[in-house]
């Protein structure tokens, strides 16, 4: 073999040593998909194990449990007229704490879970007691919230805890969803979770909405739809998610021996289910595009209006409906930034399509309100040192004339009070005292021997009882006989 071929391969060598090279690519790869496999199968296992709630349900013990609870008489009665007062008061004193301990122990939950219950297993029967009760709870709170709120002293005041009832947005739409839906899972398990049940009650909050509703119907029919609203959003909500959630888990459908009946009822509960489910999706749409529109708007007044400051902003409107904001400022507004603004909101997809109203005012430029700011502190500090001058000689005045009084009180009688102080004790000393009146009178009993009286003429204010007045003109009287230095005093009305 020559010394040029000594280290040269064959091409069949070549090939077969290529081909182990594909074959061992090939199976790194089909072991790489095995391993993937089995850490797929394994993660799907985990997740079952861990999400799957549906072997852990007691499906008769829950029909029983929701039933139950749907009858409201009696005891319940009470345990809910109860809990509106206290929610009331909690909402009327502006104390989350109270309204919490009033959702608490509100009864509202159990036919709105009959509701949901109802449809899901086509039980028309159990569905008309659960919405008879539910309209009795409603009718009996709103009745017991506007006697609180009508007659009730200082309950006409709005609270921000009564206010944040009245403007619901699409995050109680989602609250309501999803706390029913642990509301209605923890129903099912096997031995019920005590804890969830009251984490619902307070996070779908059915009680303050109602009281709420009580108020608007003492007060504002403005607040009465509105929080009637969040009451209808929390009903619907978890109603529908007591029925998706008994659905997935394949609750038993009430069966019938008469097949047409059976089939009535049937058509009849999916009418009502579909009834159910339209306003609370066309609610959560409507909820997702309000707040779309007002993030944008927010944004852009956030981003192009106030942070610009060139621009004195008074107030912004937006209206909904006829797609229209409409910006007040302080000056005029040039056209370029009329323009500028205009291009500006294309930029924001929710109101792109909204027109701009902007109005300035063109007789008040901002320098003129600067000038005319000015002016008015001058003459603020002109009208501040007028009136510290005037006081100094007020006081001037007080002084010389509590001189004056004082030597014409003493003039002839070195050794009297002058009455201007003595006045002033008396008032400090008895600050029922309206009036005082003192003088010297000259009295003869036997019309020979003549005796020097003081006479006093008192007035007391009018809600001091007679015998008070009584007992407070005896120790007057013992007061001012010590201080003039004699017992012979006549009091006078």
């Amino acid at each position: 073999m020559s010394k040029e071929s000594k280290f040269n391969f064959s091409e069949e060598e070549a090939k077969a040593e290529t081909l182990k090279k594909e074959q061992n690519v090939e199976q790194s790869k089909e072991d790489i998909k095995k391993d993937a496999k089995g850490l797929f199968a394994s993660v799907k296992k985990f997740l079952k194990e861990l999400l799957d709630f549906r072997d852990d349900t007691d499906r008769d013990a829950t029909i029983l449990a929701i039933k139950g609870d749907i009858p409201f008489k009696g005891a319940t009665a009470w345990i809910l007229v109860c809990s509106i007062f206290v929610a009331s008061i909690g909402l009327n004193a502006n104390s989350t704490a109270v309204v919490i301990g009033a959702m608490l122990i509100s009864p509202l939950m159990g036919p709105i879970l009959g509701v949901g219950l109802s449809i899901a297993i086509n039980d028309i029967d159990t569905l008309k007691k659960s919405l008879i009760n539910l309209a009795t709870m409603i009718v009996l709170s709103l009745m017991t919230a506007f006697l609180f709120f009508k007659f009730f002293p200082t309950a006409d005041i709005m609270t921000t805890e009564l206010f944040g009832r009245t403007k619901p947005d699409v995050r109680d739409v989602l609250i309501a969803f999803f706390g029913g839906a642990a509301l209605i899972i923890a129903r099912t398990k096997k031995g019920t979770i005590a804890s969830v049940i009251f984490g619902v009650a307070i996070a779908t909050a059915l009680m303050p909405p109602l009281c709420t509703a009580g108020y608007g119907l003492a007060h504002n029919w403005d607040y009465f739809i509105g929080a009637m609203y969040l009451f209808t959003i929390n009903t619907i909500f978890i109603a529908l998610a007591t029925f998706l959630v008994l659905k997935i888990l394949r609750f038993p459908m009430l069966k019938y021996a008469n097949s047409k009946k059976r089939k009535r009822i049937a058509q009849l509960a999916s009418v009502i289910a579909i009834l159910v489910m339209a306003p609370a999706i066309w609610t959560f749409i409507n909820f997702i595009t309000q707040s779309g529109l007002e993030s944008d708007y927010n944004n852009f007044m956030k981003t192009e209006v106030e942070s610009n400051e060139e621009l004195w902003l008074q107030k912004g409107t937006p209206d909904w409906k006829e797609k229209r904001i409409s910006l007040y400022f302080n000056g005029e507004i040039p056209e370029a930034t009329i323009a500028d603004l205009n291009n500006e909101i294309k930029n924001y997809e929710k109101i792109k399509d909204f027109k701009l109203d902007i109005k300035g005012n063109k007789n008040r430029s901002f320098d003129k309100i600067s000038d005319a700011y000015d002016r008015a502190i001058r003459d603020l500090d002109k009208k501040d040192n007028i009136i510290d001058g005037l006081q100094n000689q007020i006081e001037e005045l007080q002084s010389n004339i509590t001189s004056l009084n004082a030597q014409i009180e003493s003039k002839g009688n070195k050794n009297a009070i002058p009455f201007s102080s003595l006045s002033r004790e008396a008032k400090v000393r008895f600050k029922d005292l309206e009036y005082l009146g003192y003088s010297k009178m000259l009295e003869s009993k036997d019309f020979i021997n003549i005796d020097t009286v003081s006479v006093l003429r008192l007035k007391w204010n009018k809600d001091v009882p007679d015998s008070i007045q009584i007992k407070k003109e005896e120790e007057l009287k013992s007061w001012l006989g010590k201080e003039l230095k004699q017992n012979n005093i006549l009091i006078l009305k």
